[in-house]
């Protein structure tokens, strides 16, 4: 009803003072910098979605870094200038499209080893590297919710590494950051507060419809220097249109609002518990399982795993029969050299009884004989 209020309403939220729209995306984000569990020295801007909140962080890291080295990227370009320094273990394919966009390049990367059989950075090789950069800026991507597993950087080990050599220490919580509603999960986090930048996504576990990504940040001066649009009709206040891509901005926080206000706390936390549940759930399903094996330790609320035998074609095969099947969906991805599925709980809508229909599905596409 929300996303149809703003439709309807088709208000511009740009200036303060031009409606109550502003007043309530401020407060919108208020609520959820407290619901997160981020300091209040963190400002935020709602965007369209985790890929616009890692782009907005980015430039911002960019800006930070370039600033560092004595010039004004916002100002002067990129031309010329030496490529920042970007170091992460796994990040997701929206950060290596927010450095391409941003000039940087997807192969800027610096990949820093993992720790053995996981997908996040291990502490010592990534302060092995720091310290090789002699002071020298740098960025970190870290993931809060790995995409495959679920899985956490460790933030507190990484924060106090960038703080003491004086590296951007950027945070991708898509997902993972709602860990924060659950006292079982909000461990995961620990360490949040040092970031630099986070990305977050409200069309996932927040459950409002897509175009609803939020970026925080703790160098809001920086991130307005990237973003100011500066105009007599657009006038001079601390609007929030000099803190996002857009100028022209829909009202997409009253979702959120409406979502955050009438469910709080509480429900939010039950919402992200029951979605850890079912996926741990369905990971002891599928380990019990002739036909599966589980990829990984179930983290949060991403399951990973794949076929006990067969290929790539098989397991797209497997998709086939379940999509024609109608019941659940799952999407393909690879990990550990091995071609997979991965499923992810965060629909409100969700709950116990589905998952006897999950597993039930997932025998019978396994059993079903192949086609032709």
């Amino acid at each position: 009803m929300g996303d149809w209020l703003v439709s309807a309403y088709d208000q511009n939220v740009s200036n303060d003072g031009d409606s109550l729209a502003t007043s309530v995306e401020r407060e919108a984000l208020g609520l959820l910098r407290s619901l997160f569990g981020l300091p209040e020295s963190f400002e935020g801007a709602f965007v369209s979605g985790a890929t616009a909140a890692n782009l907005v962080s980015l430039a911002t890291a960019r800006q930070w870094v370039m600033e560092r080295l004595g010039h004004d990227v916002s100002e002067e370009g990129l031309w010329g200038l030496p490529r920042p320094v970007v170091l992460g273990g796994a990040p997701h394919a929206s950060v290596l499209k927010a450095l391409s966009i941003l000039g940087m390049g997807r192969r800027s990367v610096e990949a820093v080893p993992c720790l053995p059989d996981r997908p996040v950075m291990d502490p010592k090789a990534l302060e092995s590297r720091l310290a090789a950069l002699g002071g020298a800026p740098a960025i970190v991507l870290a993931s809060a919710g790995e995409v495959n597993t679920g899985d956490f950087d460790d933030l507190e080990a990484l924060g106090q590494l960038c703080r003491r050599y004086g590296a951007w220490l950027h945070v991708d919580g898509a997902f993972g950051i709602f860990a924060a509603c659950s006292p079982a999960h909000e461990q995961l986090l620990r360490g949040l507060a040092h970031a630099d930048s986070v990305a977050a996504d409200g069309h996932k576990w927040l459950n409002v419809p897509y175009d609803s990504g939020i970026v925080f940040t703790r160098h809001l001066a920086l991130q307005e220097r990237v973003f100011r649009a500066v105009a007599a009709y657009l006038g001079q206040g601390p609007d929030l249109l000099h803190r996002t891509p857009e100028n022209s901005r829909r009202f997409r926080a009253l979702p959120a609002w409406m979502t955050l206000m009438a469910y709080g706390r509480d429900g939010h936390r039950a919402l992200v518990e029951r979605g850890c549940a079912l996926a741990r759930d369905l990971g002891e399903g599928l380990a019990a399982s002739p036909h599966y094996a589980v990829l990984a330790p179930v983290k949060l609320n991403i399951v990973c795993f794949a076929l006990r035998s067969g290929d790539a074609a098989r397991r797209d095969r497997l998709l086939q029969a379940l999509q024609a099947d109608g019941r659940v969906h799952f999407t393909p991805t690879q990990y550990a050299g091995r071609p997979g599925l991965r499923a992810a709980f965060s629909n409100w809508r969700t709950d116990a009884a589905d998952l006897p229909l999950i597993l039930a599905a997932l025998e019978a596409a396994a059993s079903a004989p192949p086609a032709g």
